[in-house]
């Protein structure tokens, strides 16, 4: 099992951190999963142009819990210069106490700015932003992470040079999603692609990709040697997974198996954080409607139940539709494993005009920085 991981002056209780993921790793999911086990819970990835010229909705999506240590911040950008900005003002106005910087994103409207999953193939360019970002939070104190993909598709992989570039700059750590930015979220993680960055560098190395498990994240370890592991579908409708990593990572063998009733509490527990944390009992209904499928997976309920839990408005008739379902039931153990979240078919990556032809080049591209955060 891997020792105790570092973060600064933080010690994580498990080896374990959530991936950011838009529209869900707001305030209230974070609380609830660090309800049930120790580790590091990300915000939602924000843009630095978008932060620094103080986005009202950007803003929103950094606040943190009154008891959330540490605060842990993902920041997009492509412009070292306004990255950099971007992390004095993180650190001048006491905005988090850890900053990760996000290299893996495959989505198109990024990628095609040179971000993301893109911008660790100009070599350079990467340097000046993750040196930057280093250089402003040194002073504080604040430790930065990257987190990357294996690359662009499997002709221009890029994960080797990044991490090597990012460890001489002073992160804290490097995590690596193993699938290229061509993948997006088809077929298998290459788990082979993390074993062979934590054997190129001497500051830790997490994994990432398809652990749905906590037997998943001990076998990563196992057969990779990473330092903890970066999850995220895995734990969609299912914040308990963070009680089972805890656990495996203690030793432990126990795993949480909820029957629906328990599901049920969870579910309306989740509502309740979301309607303190937006403000209203009815806008906290209406953002949890997304996770109501992931929670019922694999459950014997039916379609019209399932229909009206997704657009329930109210706590009351969130707990009527809720006491409608047979608490006794027991968890679907058949779904043990299998992919939850988003899944997506492999697909060119979309890039800059000319972005393959100079690894060298330090030119940011026109339009880059995008001003507005979230998905």
């Amino acid at each position: 099992m891997p020792g105790p991981l570092r973060l600064g002056p933080y010690e994580l209780p498990a080896p374990v951190v959530l991936a950011p993921m838009a529209g869900i790793t707001n305030v209230a999911f974070r609380a609830l999963c660090a309800e049930h086990g120790g580790g590091l819970y990300v915000c939602e990835m924000v843009t630095t142009r978008a932060l620094v010229e103080r986005n009202p909705k950007t803003l929103r999506m950094i606040e943190f819990g009154a008891t959330e240590r540490p605060r842990s911040l993902q920041l997009y950008g492509v412009d070292p210069r306004v990255t950099a900005d971007a992390v004095r003002m993180v650190v001048d106005e006491g905005l988090a106490d850890h900053i990760d910087l996000n290299f893996g994103c495959p989505v198109p409207k990024v990628t095609r700015k040179g971000g993301g999953s893109a911008l660790p193939w100009r070599r350079r360019l990467f340097e000046a932003i993750v040196r930057g970002a280093v250089e402003a939070a040194a002073p504080a104190g604040v430790p930065v992470t990257v987190k990357l993909r294996r690359g662009i598709d499997d002709e221009h992989l890029t994960f080797l040079d990044a991490g090597r570039i990012a460890q001489d700059a002073g992160v804290a750590w490097v995590a690596l999603h193993g699938r290229t930015a061509a993948q997006r979220y088809s077929g298998t993680a290459d788990w082979s692609s993390i074993a062979a960055l934590k054997a190129a560098l001497s500051v830790p190395v997490l994994g990432n990709g398809d652990i749905w498990e906590a037997d998943d994240a001990l076998r990563m370890v196992r057969e990779t040697g990473c330092d903890g592991v970066v999850v995220g579908r895995g734990c969609l409708g299912r914040p308990w997974l963070f009680a089972d990593l805890a656990a495996a990572f203690a030793g432990g063998t126990g795993r949480v198996l909820p029957t629906l009733g328990e599901v049920a509490a969870t579910m309306r527990r989740h509502a309740v954080l979301l309607g303190e944390w937006l403000g209203s009992e009815r806008d906290g209904c209406v953002d949890f409607r997304k996770h109501v499928a992931w929670y019922l997976k694999g459950f014997p309920v039916g379609s019209a139940l399932r229909r009206s839990l997704a657009m329930c408005s109210s706590l009351s008739e969130l707990d009527g539709l809720l006491g409608q379902l047979d608490p006794a039931e027991p968890f679907p153990v058949a779904e043990l494993g299998k992919p939850r979240g988003r899944t997506s078919a492999p697909a060119r990556v979309a890039l800059p005009e000319g972005w393959l032809a100079d690894r060298d080049a330090l030119t940011v591209p026109s339009a880059a920085e995008l001003d507005v955060s979230g998905g």
